[in-house]
């Protein structure tokens, strides 16, 4: 890989369409070498016709991909340089482990002793070593996806795509797999990009994550800049804080005061928007408190414990506020129809303006 380009793919103002019906809308994505970024979102959001574009399975309608500053835009998938991991495997199932993750480089003429040579590295750093001579259809499904790890892997791409590869892995094994191509990236030194609709194995494999909303690229940024600071309520939703209530928020002294529609208003000297707000917050920031407790950069809502499970470790409460439930975990026992407080700290909240053309931001 040639160190002096820090740039392995940009992306600039890349435009797909499928007949009549735009799929990309001049998406721009710059990633460097030796980076691993993971493209997230939901069926439809343009995730996985961005890599086929990449790819050049799919053909684009505008825009230019550049490969270490060269221009592929218009070269075929073969002339690229980089290799494909699919969600479906995509092996031989007439050939052994060693006809499979050899069979790019026999493509690529590498004489057959540098194959087996070349095989058996990648077999080693995949816990397959022994397997060689055995019919991939004699292989669990973890076995499977690693020796399509390890086709793509002996051609020693410099840019590896993964389509879903883990999806139809048992959860075990898809946590195993995860560490394994992140370790194996880390010592290759290849970019990667990553496209799932799984947050968890996003996160946990990725240097930035890209989340798509309908062909765009709805924010970028490091697992915990996206998960701690989402800038739309869709990125928000997307990253687990589908919880919502509704607050006003109006200048009081030197702050705000934060009102709900039940409990007590509360002051914040905090940066927020002010006017009528939408509060986006995950299971995990609620707690449960006294309802009438007054608390510093927290809002404190009264309802009723309706329901109690024990998942292990903790207790799992849903609590009724007025028509709404909410999901809160609390390591102490409350009894069934129990008055308590939801307690939500301000700074813990994704707020944004409920009505997104006016409103300003309180500094």
């Amino acid at each position: 890989m040639d160190s002096s380009v820090s740039t392995a793919i940009d992306i600039d103002h890349l435009q797909v369409s499928y007949g009549s019906q735009q799929v990309l809308h001049g998406v721009n994505l710059s990633v460097a070498s030796g980076e691993f970024i993971a493209i997230l979102g939901s069926s439809g959001c343009g995730k996985t016709t961005l890599l086929r574009t990449i790819a050049g399975f799919q053909k684009a309608a505008g825009g230019a991909i550049r490969l270490f500053g060269r221009d592929v835009v218009n070269t075929p998938p073969e002339k690229r340089g980089m290799a494909m991991m699919f969600q479906s495997y995509a092996l031989w199932p007439h050939m052994t482990v060693l006809g499979n993750v050899g069979y790019g480089l026999r493509l690529r003429g590498v004489p057959k002793d540098e194959i087996r040579a070349r095989v058996a590295n990648v077999l080693r750093m995949l816990n397959l070593s022994g397997l060689e001579g055995r019919k991939v259809t004699n292989l669990s499904g973890g076995q499977r996806q690693r020796v399509a790890l390890g086709r793509a892997l002996a051609i020693e791409p410099e840019i590896l795509l993964l389509d879903e590869p883990l999806s139809n892995l048992d959860a075990k094994v898809r946590i195993q797999l995860r560490s394994e191509i992140k370790a194996l990236q880390n010592r290759l030194g290849f970019t990667a990009i990553h496209v799932t609709h799984d947050r968890e194995e996003a996160m946990t494999m990725a240097d930035r994550i890209v989340v798509m909303d309908a062909g765009r690229i709805a924010q970028m940024g490091t697992p915990k800049e996206v998960y701690d600071q989402p800038n739309s309520p869709f990125v928000a939703s997307f990253m687990g804080a589908e919880n919502t209530i509704e607050l006003d928020i109006r200048p009081s002294g030197s702050g705000v005061e934060v009102k709900a529609d039940s409990g007590n208003p509360v002051s914040y000297s905090g940066s927020v928007p002010v006017g009528a707000v939408t509060a986006y917050f995950r299971d995990d920031v609620a707690s449960l408190d006294d309802p009438r407790a007054r608390i510093d950069g927290s809002i404190v809502l009264p309802g009723t414990i309706t329901q109690r499970t024990y998942p292990g470790g903790h207790y799992r409460y849903v609590v009724a506020i007025g028509d709404r439930h909410f999901t809160v975990t609390d390591d102490r026992y409350h009894e069934l129809d129990h008055a308590v407080g939801l307690r939500l700290p301000l700074e813990s909240l994704h707020l944004f303006p409920t009505d997104h053309t006016k409103g300003g931001i309180h500094a």
